[in-house]
């Protein structure tokens, strides 16, 4: 009898924040897909007045509390992409965070991520490659309502 192999868990999310003015009304997106490519979670909220970077980190974040919530310790990888090239070399370590909000979040990504039993990574992609954590975003924005 066959063994089958265990198929290693990972997710993939594209994460996206905006503000209309900045700071203005602000909201972030983000998706999850499994390691078939299959969206298996998305969100988009609304954050009230935030500037956009305050927005894309707030992202990231949410996205990290979905995983720690919802993935156990089996998780292998875990890789982040974004149109925010700011947040990409800022959380990578290869730009200094001098803004005292964005420290912060930053401090309480670093507390999640190593805590997790893998690495995680982020990838700038290009804006067009960030169309549906962006569509999360505006249909955040374009609601009345804050969340």
């Amino acid at each position: 009898m066959k063994k089958s192999a265990k198929i290693k868990s990972s997710y993939i999310i594209y994460t996206d924040g905006g503000s209309r003015g900045n700071p203005g009304q602000a909201a972030y997106g983000f998706i999850v897909y499994d390691h078939e490519n299959t969206v298996i979670f998305e969100q988009g909220k609304r954050l009230g007045i935030a500037t956009n970077n305050v927005a894309e980190y707030m992202g990231i974040l949410s996205a990290l509390e979905w995983v720690v919530e919802n993935s156990g310790n089996d998780l292998q990888e875990l890789s982040f992409f974004m149109d925010s090239q700011l947040a990409v070399m800022q959380l990578s370590g290869i730009y200094k965070i001098k803004n005292p909000t964005l420290y912060s979040l930053a401090k309480k990504i670093e507390g999640i991520t190593r805590a997790l039993p893998c690495p995680t990574t982020y990838t700038h992609v290009r804006r067009e490659n960030n169309k549906e954590a962006d569509r999360l975003v505006n249909e955040a924005l374009d609601t009345h309502a804050l969340a």
